[in-house]
Order: C-alpha cells, then sequence, then structure tokens
C-alpha cells in the first residue's frame, strides 16, 4: 500500500487476482507467497480424430442436428472498442437497474436458507408472481421457473417435437430459437408475417402440408419485425393449433419492453387458452440484466410434467439466490419505477432512430415502427447488398444485425436490425446513423 499508494481494498483484489491465475499461494495466518514455479505447458495431442468420430453421428440422422450459434452470436459478442452496438439484444447499463439489483442480491443472501436447495420447479412465490403477471386461470401449479427464456425454449422443443420432424416458425424470426430447433435435429419450416403477425391462412395450410405439431411464435412485439398478433388473428391462430392437434409455443419476451406510448396491451396467449395448446415461454431477463437469467414456462396437462422432467434431467434447478434476487426485486418500489423509466427511454429513443433514419437513409424501408421492443426492422434497397452493408458499416463503426439469420429459408431481400436500447443514448444513435451513412455512401459511390 505506501509503495503504490493505493488502498487496503485494491491490494486485497490484486493479491486475489493473483492466487487466482496460480502466481501466489495465501497461508491463513502467515500471509501470501511466491507460488512454485509451473511446470512446462503438456503436449496439445492430437484431436484430428475427432472430425471423423463427430460426422459419423450424423450418419444415420434423417434431420443432421446443426449447432450454429452464429445468428446468437451477433447480438452477443461485443465489438470492438469505440463501435456504436446497434446490434445489441439487451438493455445498455444505464439503463439496467444496476443499484436496484444490488440491493435486492443482497437482501436475498441474507434470506434463510437462500443458499439452500430450491424445490425443482422453483421458489413457489417467484411461481405464484410469474402466474399472476400471465393472467387468465393460470396458477403457480402450472409453472417452472427456468433459467431465462433461452433455456425455456430449449426445453419446449425438446419436449414437444421428435428430432427429424417440422416445427412451423415465423418468418422471419428470432435466430436463437431456429439454432435451438436445429439443434435438436428439427426442420423450421416458415409461415409468413405481416404488419399483424402470421398470417393464418399460411398457417393452417403449413399444417395442413408437413404434418407439423408445433408452431413457435411470439404475438407480442415479434423479433425482429416488431409486429403485435390482432385480436381476429389471436383466435383463428388457437383455433388453427387446436383443430391441427398442435401445440403453440408463445415466447412473450418482450412484455416488459412495451414504450411509453402503447395502447394497452394484449393478454398473453396463455391466459386465453383452457385447453392447454399454449406452452409460454417468458422472462425477466430483457427487462433488467443480461445475468439475471430468471424466467418461467407454463403449462397445462401431461406436458407439463415431460417439460418438467426434461428440465431436471438437464440442469436439476435455477440457482436459489438468484430466485430469490428475483423475487426481491419484483417486490420492491424499485421496480415499478424502472419500468416507467425503461418505458419513457424506449419510446424516446425509438423515435429518435427513426428519425435519424428518415432523414440520413430515407431509401431504406421502415415498414413499421412498433410500440414496445428494443429495435427497428429495415428492408434494404434493391442494390445494396446485406452482407457488404454489415461489413462495411462495421469499418465505419457501427455494429447492425443481418437479416439473413433470421430467415430459415430464402428471404426476399436484404435486410438489418437496428436496437436502440444497447446504446449509450441519443448522441451515439445520432452518430450511429451518420457512420451507417458512410457505408451507405461506400457501396454507392
Amino acid at each position: 500500500m505506501e509503495r503504490y499508494r493505493v488502498s487496503p481494498v485494491t491490494v486485497t483484489r490484486a493479491l486475489a487476482q493473483l492466487a487466482a491465475e496460480g502466481l501466489v499461494v495465501t497461508r491463513p495466518g502467515a500471509g501470501a507467497f511466491r507460488a512454485e514455479p509451473r511446470t512446462a505447458a503438456p503436449d496439445t495431442g492430437d484431436t484430428s480424430w475427432q472430425e471423423v468420430a463427430l460426422s459419423a453421428d450424423t450418419a444415420t440422422e434423417l434431420v443432421p442436428r446443426a449447432v450454429d450459434a452464429s445468428g446468437v452470436l451477433v447480438t452477443l459478442a461485443a465489438p470492438p472498442p469505440g463501435v456504436i452496438e446497434f446490434n445489441g439484444g439487451y438493455l445498455h447499463p444505464s439503463l439496467q437497474p444496476e443499484r436496484a439489483l444490488a440491493a435486492a442480491l443482497a437482501r436475498a443472501g441474507r434470506r434463510p436458507g437462500a443458499w439452500g436447495r430450491p424445490p425443482t420447479d422453483g421458489l413457489p412465490e417467484l411461481r405464484e408472481w410469474f402466474a399472476r403477471e400471465i393472467g387468465g386461470s393460470v396458477t403457480a401449479a402450472d409453472l417452472l421457473v427456468t433459467a431465462g427464456g433461452q433455456s425455456a425454449i430449449t426445453t419446449a422443443l425438446r419436449a414437444l417435437a421428435p428430432p427429424g420432424t417440422p416445427v412451423l416458425v415465423e418468418s422471419p424470426t428470432y435466430p436463437g430459437m431456429l439454432a435451438v430447433a436445429r439443434a435438436a435435429g428439427l426442420r423450421p419450416v416458415p409461415v409468413p408475417t405481416d404488419a399483424e403477425g402470421v398470417r393464418p391462412e399460411l398457417l393452417e395450410a403449413a399444417f395442413r402440408a408437413t404434418g407439423a405439431r408445433v408452431l413457435v411464435c411470439q404475438p407480442l412485439f415479434q423479433n425482429p419485425t416488431g409486429a403485435v398478433l390482432g385480436p381476429e388473428r389471436r383466435r383463428e391462430v388457437l383455433r388453427i393449433a387446436r383443430a391441427a392437434g398442435a401445440f403453440v409455443v408463445e415466447d412473450d419476451f418482450a412484455r416488459r419492453l412495451v414504450h411509453e406510448d402503447a395502447p394497452p396491451l394484449p393478454a398473453p396467449l396463455a391466459a386465453e387458452d383452457p385447453d392447454g395448446v399454449v406452452v409460454h415461454v417468458c422472462s425477466l431477463t430483457k427487462a433488467t440484466s443480461p445475468s439475471l437469467r430468471v424466467g418461467a414456462l407454463a403449462a397445462r396437462g401431461p406436458v407439463l410434467e415431460r417439460l418438467r422432467a426434461i428440465q431436471v434431467v438437464d440442469s436439476f434447478f435455477v440457482p436459489r439466490p438468484l430466485q430469490e434476487a428475483a423475487l426481491e426485486l419484483v417486490g420492491s418500489p424499485a421496480w415499478h419505477r424502472h419500468q416507467r423509466a425503461v418505458a419513457q427511454e424506449l419510446r424516446s429513443r425509438r423515435g429518435l432512430l427513426a428519425g435519424a433514419l428518415a432523414d440520413q437513409l430515407p431509401a431504406f424501408a421502415l415498414p413499421h415502427i412498433p410500440y414496445g421492443g428494443h429495435h427497428l426492422w429495415l428492408r434494404l434497397p434493391d442494390g445494396v447488398p446485406e452482407a457488404a452493408l454489415v461489413a462495411g458499416a462495421l469499418r465505419a463503426g457501427v455494429a447492425v444485425a443481418p437479416g439473413r439469420p433470421y430467415f430459415c429459408a430464402e428471404p426476399p431481400a436484404g435486410h438489418i436490425r437496428l436496437s436502440f436500447a444497447g446504446v449509450a443514448g441519443p448522441t451515439e444513435i445520432a452518430e450511429g446513423v451518420r457512420r451507417l451513412r458512410t457505408a451507405v455512401d461506400e457501396l454507392n459511390p
């Protein structure tokens, strides 16, 4: 401390880091000492045999399992320093309730039994909270607490569709779900959407043509289009699925990302489904922090036992401290203040981004401006190649999400998705659009 003029906290952290790296060892009551010199690095070996072994696994599969995370990593990988993140999938740290989360985690850690084993279905109080949020006649008995929405979708698809079978998906749709389906050996079959969500007449035809028993959809603020399934279509989707003897996996990921100027939101499909057609997926992650991976699966009937069995086999349970922290957060006054602040900020950012695009890139089609979610979906003008634009934008200092991963078949045109939630604020939004304009100009000198 005296030599480097630093605080005791800094020295303690430095020693902890050195111990984690194996450079020092600590002995209680004696101090910290230099560790023994490390031995030479072991031989890396020859792993080329794995190419044959891994390829042989797919030889007899009707639909080879393809684990392709590229569409997901577009929104998870941090771009280089100085690059504006229009490709993000989460709230910027300035929008996350960091102080409320820290306080909730501290309170949770002091709860009696907080570090014990939780019920495999999840804490009863947390399941009750999720059930109230879904509404209708959904109860805590219909709920499983999951490690976020992605985990819930994975469990649902494994439970509902055997490998080699088709699963109907919206077109375009969330790349993470497509990756899960393909990794499970399923065949995603696209059903086109428009400004009011999935088109019922094409959905009915797809069920009839494929014999599929599962539809995955996002009725509220669909990713990437932002569409909201209209009232009549909601009834039609449930009727068509029920007639086909099929399940509807409802990914309600963006309900807590509603904008301040939104009209009253429709209830989840699960709240209007007494027959167990809907398997509902929701999460706290998008509205809080990427690391608060707490979500829920809701289902009725025999399928719930299958969902429960798969989740237990895969992960046992969601860590209790995380569940306790989630309970502390949603039960505090800070939760409602956070939701109001996010709704106001998302509305403002959406307007700023839409205005900047109209001013700087008027040829880019923006067919729908959503009143929820965290992004805008743009159709590129004819003659602007998607891959070249994405690469050029990154060179210009702005990262955007390409549209191709959102389609499970050939896309009708080039698209990009721009997130306004993952940037620092208005200045970055304006600068990001300016850099994107620079990339476009370089493609069309």
